[in-house]
């Protein structure tokens, strides 16, 4: 592992981040974050893939220097609050070093992987993601150049279902049926169909010829998007340096998608071989005490001993026997975790909120709960995401199409649909709602229309 004093961005990045009014800000595991409630750290899992171990090793992290819970993110990544303790940082850096979670230092930040969660899992990928996963992390830790992307940049790992594609990826790799080519994307666009064999390779070759670029320009640039909106530079470096061009066809638009294929559903997935199954939770709100975290892990013991946190604040737990699997269902279940379909709370996410952030105006996640307890779905209809805000800055909101309740300064919140509703950009006019009328206008808004169905089983 490299040295604490090993420099946290490259040059490369110090020359490319001339155009910005600012330095990305995205806390980590070595550089936190102060809030209200203490410091914030952010732990980068690629791909979401922990072993029980590791699991484990965070637990004790959240108990021992943080308030005893871990948060999802909506990449994939785990996040602890309430570091109050000066020394906090070295001790966390240790454990998570020890247990294989901070492979290099000057990167810790830059590995931002997300990867479809049910990849190999239900028969419906082309292919398993886990040796993708390994490889780019490994070459991203080995590029000096990878140190200097920022926390924001994202790598999306899509095993042909469409998932994680939509999630608005810098680079992305999705996987073919013939599973001997995989499709480059840049800043969502097609640019190149490379052999799957080399597809991590070219990823990073991309995110460093995005550096090269926003070095050349002077520019201060955190994502793809902001120096080369289309992605056409970028690729015209890589196909000078060898890489095929994209697919083009209908062939290819058939099989490579370009809407969401959804997160996977709570509850039980059947794996191809017939004799074991996997098992998906939800999240409520993104956050969980230890003890329930703990759960998660023995119930991984019990089958691949894998835990797969995925992009949509859930973790799936691969492996289980049919028997296994139904006793840990109902575990989760009366344990506070999501495992059916028809719970208000699926989608449903919140920001910090007070008393943790001193920018919110409002304490979400207890108003989240009031509101959705008198939620009650209909069995089989589909609702929109809704995600809580404190203030306008919105943090972590979904990709897509979601409900946008937002904390005004009046004590009220505004609900309005936004993102693109089946494909198309929405903003409907935002209603102001009481505590006592939020669940009403909740309703009212997760039904303006609903996401196409998303069941991967």
């Amino acid at each position: 592992m490299p040295s604490p004093s090993d420099p946290p961005v490259s040059g490369a990045f110090a020359a490319a981040t001339a155009g910005r009014a600012r330095d990305d800000a995205c806390p980590g595991a070595l550089r936190l974050h102060t809030a209200d409630d203490g410091a914030l750290a952010r732990i980068r899992i690629p791909g979401g893939l922990l072993t029980v171990r590791q699991a484990e090793a965070v637990a004790v992290a959240a108990d021992r220097l943080g308030d005893g819970r871990i948060d999802l993110t909506s990449r994939g990544n785990l996040q602890l609050r309430g570091l109050r303790d000066p020394g906090a940082g070295t001790e966390l850096a240790a454990l998570l070093g020890r247990a294989g979670l901070l492979p290099s230092w000057a990167h810790e930040r830059a590995r931002n992987v997300v990867a479809s969660p049910l990849a190999g899992l239900d028969g419906r990928s082309h292919g398993d993601l886990r040796g993708w996963i390994r490889e780019l992390d490994a070459l991203l830790c080995a590029s000096a150049a990878a140190a200097g992307l920022s926390g924001r940049f994202l790598f999306a790992l899509d095993d042909g279902r469409g998932d994680t594609a939509a999630l608005g990826g810098d680079v992305a790799l999705i996987a073919r049926p013939d599973a001997a080519a995989a499709e480059l994307r840049l800043a969502g666009r097609p640019v190149a169909q490379v052999p799957a064999g080399d597809a991590p390779r070219w990823a990073v070759r991309a995110a460093e010829g995005f550096l090269t670029l926003a070095a050349e320009r002077g520019a201060r640039a955190w994502r793809i998007a902001d120096v080369d909106p289309a992605g056409t530079e970028t690729a015209a470096r890589l196909r000078a340096a060898g890489a095929p061009p994209a697919a083009s066809g209908p062939a290819a638009d058939d099989t490579v998608p370009d809407t969401a294929g959804g997160p996977p559903l709570p509850g039980l997935v059947r794996h191809p071989d017939g004799t074991t199954c996997a098992l998906s939770a939800g999240v409520r709100l993104g956050r969980l005490t230890t003890r329930a975290w703990r759960l998660l892990a023995r119930v991984a013991g019990s089958g691949a001993g894998e835990l797969r946190v995925t992009p949509w604040r859930g973790v799936v737990l691969p492996g289980l026997p049919p028997s296994t699997a139904q006793e840990a269902t109902e575990g989760l279940t009366a344990a506070g975790f999501l495992t059916g379909e028809d719970s208000p709370w699926r989608g449903v996410t919140a920001c910090a909120g007070r008393p943790g952030c001193a920018k919110s105006l409002a304490d979400v996640r207890t108003d989240a709960r009031a509101a959705l307890r008198e939620a009650a779905p209909e069995p089989g209809h589909r609702l929109l995401p809704v995600h809580f805000s404190g203030c306008e800055r919105r943090c972590g909101h979904p990709d897509g199409s979601w409900v946008d309740v937002v904390a005004g300064a009046d004590g009220r919140y505004r609900v309005a649909v936004a993102g693109a509703v089946r494909g198309v950009t929405a903003a409907t006019a935002a209603t102001a709602a009481t505590a006592t009328d939020l669940p009403a206008a909740l309703d009212t808004a997760r039904r303006t229309s609903t996401p196409p169905p998303s069941r991967t089983t």
